[in-house]
């Protein structure tokens, strides 16, 4: 290893400590105190009640724990958004688990708390995965009731989402193991099956205070909407436990007994090591945006000598080839870092996508789609190439196809931005837009509509006019201003932040979330054949 690979791979390791560090403070949820508290009520924690719902010492994805990060702070902030979600195993049957955090003001629902939500049943509904939801939560924040309430993808989203996955056949189990309120309360009942615990689980559409504000009558939450009264007076509830630990022994029974489901059959071989250990990423991938050989990352990602490159001398800067990935079949498409050469012996700039490469990736991505193959999009991309000569050339039809094969493939696409996701080449790489099933970005990761520079300095002529700015002074002092905020926008935790990725992983683990997610996908059969409807040619 050189110097200068030395000194990347160590401050790519400092970024991931970062990454764990952050992780660390949102695992404690509301805070130690609280966490205190709960365990004085009987109560576990959501990450306890997660822990020992899943299979002991099985991998498992957590989705969008930095979700509402740095946001919300004037009400005192939501880790999280107060509910932690994951995929994991249970009696090896993969599932997604919702958990509020009663930790995290009394796990009430913040705006970004319904949006990690839908992202959940989301992620539900395209896999046909079961889904569990353990219930903890006090309703709506209503300090922000009008931006989690009303519209589309706001709290009601959540029930519609219930009814059309019981449609779908797709497995719903709820364990009601703390407050229960509101409409809140037709989560678990519009589920298949609902569980609740004495002492601590409650489902009322109002509780006691308010029902004797409404209608006078003067009674207690527990003989209100508690265990005894849901399970042997209203049958709203299925099954009664006694503690967490015995609700989340009925929860894995239910899931236990499920029938095996169709799969859509994604071609998988033998799991074979990469012929580079995933560690050599943290050299490999540079943490300053140099130019670096893409085709070195996927050395450590993909399965030993199993990648057949499509037009490998055509369209160079993005690498299209099949490989496999934990011995699961995909097709990879990759921007290129380097300037390369293109078929006619010109230079091209790494990282922007011609006319050539929109062209070959569009048909590869047919050809995925013709052979069932899952696709995997590996970002670190400029954009598409601008100026007369592309213009001319036609780069806007050919980014057409490019778009048009991604928005239209049928078969499972998974996203992970290692660098660079810029402009309309994040909508042609799979960006959320999209609809990844899993989309991850590694602590090197940036999001923006163009580089930080270049919007500085197309806005501080904006704001130099409206402002009135005059010296060179002020105006250097509003560029430095403007690209402080535009750099803080751009970065991972940003757009993890908003759910704009799922994740902010450590580029080893990127296998794993690749893999858990193709067979996630593979309980889903396609429906439908792919049809990319109109191009232009």
């Amino acid at each position: 290893m050189s110097l200068a690979q030395e000194k990347n791979a160590d401050t790519l390791k400092l970024l991931v400590a970062e990454t764990r560090r952050r992780l660390g403070e949102i695992s404690l949820g509301g805070g130690k105190k609280r966490l205190e508290k709960l365990a004085q009520q009987g109560k576990w924690s959501a990450r306890e009640r997660v822990k020992a719902l899943l299979d002991p010492g099985s991998p498992s994805l957590e989705i969008g724990a930095f979700a509402a990060d740095g946001m919300y702070e004037e009400h005192g902030g939501a880790p999280a958004a107060g509910v932690v979600v994951v995929m994991g195993r249970i009696h090896r049957r993969l599932c997604i688990v919702v958990a509020n955090d009663p930790t995290v003001k009394a796990g009430a629902w913040f705006p970004m708390t319904g949006k990690k939500n839908l992202r959940a049943q989301e992620i539900a509904m395209e896999n046909k995965v079961p889904i569990l939801y353990l219930v903890d939560s006090a309703g709506v924040y209503l300090p922000m009731q009008d931006e989690i309430f009303p519209d589309k993808e706001h709290f009601g989203r959540i029930f519609r989402n219930n009814a059309v996955m019981s449609s779908m056949g797709i497995p719903q189990l709820a364990a009601v193991m703390g407050s229960c309120v509101a409409g809140g309360a037709y989560l678990p009942i519009m589920s298949d099956e609902a569980i609740i615990v004495e002492g601590t689980g409650s489902i009322f559409l109002a509780g006691s205070y308010l029902v004797k504000a409404a209608i006078g009558e003067d009674i207690d939450n527990e003989t209100l909407g508690g265990a005894d009264s849901h399970t042997s007076i209203s049958g709203v509830a299925d099954y009664k436990a006694k503690n967490d630990e015995e609700a989340l022994k009925i929860m894995r029974s239910l899931v236990d007994k499920q029938g095996e489901r169709a799969k859509a059959g994604f071609d998988r071989a033998d799991a074979i090591e990469p012929a580079f250990p995933a560690e050599e990423l943290y050299k490999r991938m540079p943490v300053d945006a140099k130019p670096y050989a893409m085709r070195q990352l996927l050395e450590c990602l993909v399965d030993a000598d199993s990648t057949l490159e499509y037009k490998a001398d055509y369209g160079k800067t993005l690498i299209t080839t099949y490989a496999r990935i934990d011995g699961w079949a995909v097709g990879i498409v990759a921007n290129e870092r380097q300037v390369v050469k293109n078929a006619k012996g010109e230079m091209q700039i790494g990282g922007v996508i011609y006319s050539e490469s929109a062209d070959k990736a569009a048909r590869f991505i047919a050809n995925c789609n013709q052979k069932k193959i899952p696709l995997v999009f590996v970002q670190d991309v400029t954009g598409f190439m601008v100026g007369s000569r592309a213009e001319h050339g036609g780069i806007i039809k050919d980014g057409a196809k490019l778009v048009n094969a991604v928005a239209n493939s049928v078969v499972p696409k998974f996203t992970v931005i290692v660098g660079h996701s810029f402009g309309a080449g994040n909508y042609a790489m799979c960006g959320k837009a999209y609809d990844p099933r899993l989309i991850i970005a590694w602590p090197t990761a940036k999001l923006a509509v163009m580089g930080g520079e270049q919007a500085a300095k197309v806005l501080v002529q904006i704001e130099k006019a409206r402002a009135g700015v005059t010296t060179p002074e002020a105006e250097q002092e509003l560029l430095d201003r403007i690209k402080e905020r535009y750099n803080t926008q751009m970065s991972p935790y940003y757009a993890a932040s908003r759910l704009w990725v799922d994740a902010i992983v450590d580029p080893v683990d990127t296998r794993t979330w690749l893999s858990m997610g193709i067979e996630a996908a593979n309980q889903a059969p396609i429906e439908r054949p792919y049809n990319p409807g109109v191009l232009q040619t």
